[in-house]
């Protein structure tokens, strides 16, 4: 499990596993929203066993999985709002973070500066330049 940290309450992952849950628990994160659909995965790390997993472990799950190259107005939203009712840290995974970062960055636009949200996933190898445009658009309104 690798956690990358965009804020002192968002991070973002490559996909994870049911036994990574304690690990992200003790790390203080208290929802996990799953961004990658099932489609993509083996049965045993889908949605509905991470889920157990997670709120197991006393924490809050949200599914709002992501189409790589065909994020939705939808995904956004949802985003946004897990993050805004969540009761402390969230953590994001998907395959590689990438789509996290990017659903994060857009659900963001306006309530932090576009550099911000470029920059910081970029400290990970995310490349949300070409989304800049999107973002300033969002933030406008």
């Amino acid at each position: 499990m690798d956690i990358r940290p965009l804020t002192d309450s968002y991070a973002v992952s490559p996909q994870i596993a049911p036994e990574d849950v304690a690990a992200i628990a003790d790390a203080g994160y208290t929802t996990v929203i799953c961004n990658r659909p099932d489609g993509e995965i083996p049965p045993e790390i889908r949605a509905a066993e991470l889920r157990k997993a997670v709120e197991a472990a006393g924490l809050r799950f949200v599914l709002n999985p992501v189409i790589g190259g065909a994020i939705t107005m939808e995904n956004v939203e949802a985003q946004g709002a897990a993050l805004r009712d969540s009761d402390g840290p969230v953590l994001a995974y998907c395959a590689s973070g990438n789509r996290s970062s990017i659903v994060w960055a857009l659900s963001q636009a306006g309530q932090r500066p576009t550099d911000e949200l470029v920059a910081a996933p970029a400290r990970y190898g995310y490349a949300l330049e070409p989304f800049r445009g999107t973002i300033d658009q969002l933030a406008q309104g």
